[in-house]
């Protein structure tokens, strides 16, 4: 296949064929000191993350279908994390709050470019309580809050049943740990690949 440089996407291909990737610094992970508890790890990671500056190291993409199972995706904030879920926020009215209406499922991505690190997390979505829901509205900024209506506020669960943390390597010899639920508590594996 030959190049044609007179098509408008032609600098746009050769600038993303020249860039590298991977370029942070993957801070030492101890393989053999891994918690049972992928909670643990998500904390010390996301810790780590802030200590050195990650950009909003709390944002995460956060991805849906619809009902007809077209993927759909979007960066939000990670409310928290609880032996409930992880949770995240917006309003009932909105395309997310529809998608999670027909397929109560999803799948979370955080990145963090400079540690060469990323955590995924996929599986149910439960809503949460309508006053959990008006206590995460309540938090917000009067300002934030004038523009949602009533009981249209969502507080959503996502309830794992896989999370994965990764932390890539110049080598391409990437590390990843993947927890699944085991009994009442979680399994993990460990991949070098």
């Amino acid at each position: 296949m030959t190049h044609d440089d007179s098509t408008p996407d032609a600098p746009l291909n050769d600038w993303l064929r020249g860039r590298h990737a991977l370029t942070g610094n993957a801070p030492e992970w101890d393989l053999d000191a891994l918690p049972e508890d992928p909670t643990v790890l998500f904390a010390e990671w996301l810790k780590a993350a802030d200590a050195a500056a990650v950009p909003e190291p709390h944002t995460v993409t956060f991805a849906t279908v619809d009902a007809d199972g077209v993927p759909d995706a979007r960066t939000l904030i990670l409310k928290r994390v609880d032996e409930r879920g992880w949770a995240i926020a917006s309003t009932r009215s909105s395309r997310k709050g529809a998608q999670l209406g027909a397929v109560p499922a999803a799948a979370l991505n955080f990145w963090w470019q400079p540690q060469v690190r990323a955590v995924r997390v996929r599986g149910r979505v439960e809503e949460a309580t309508a006053q959990e829901s008006a206590d995460d509205l309540a938090a917000r900024s009067p300002a934030a809050r004038a523009a949602v209506a009533e009981g249209d506020w969502v507080l959503w669960r996502i309830v794992p049943e896989r999370i994965e943390f990764w932390q890539g390597s110049r080598d391409r010899r990437h590390t990843r740990v993947v927890y699944l639920p085991s009994g009442s508590g979680w399994s993990h594996t460990v991949m070098v690949d």
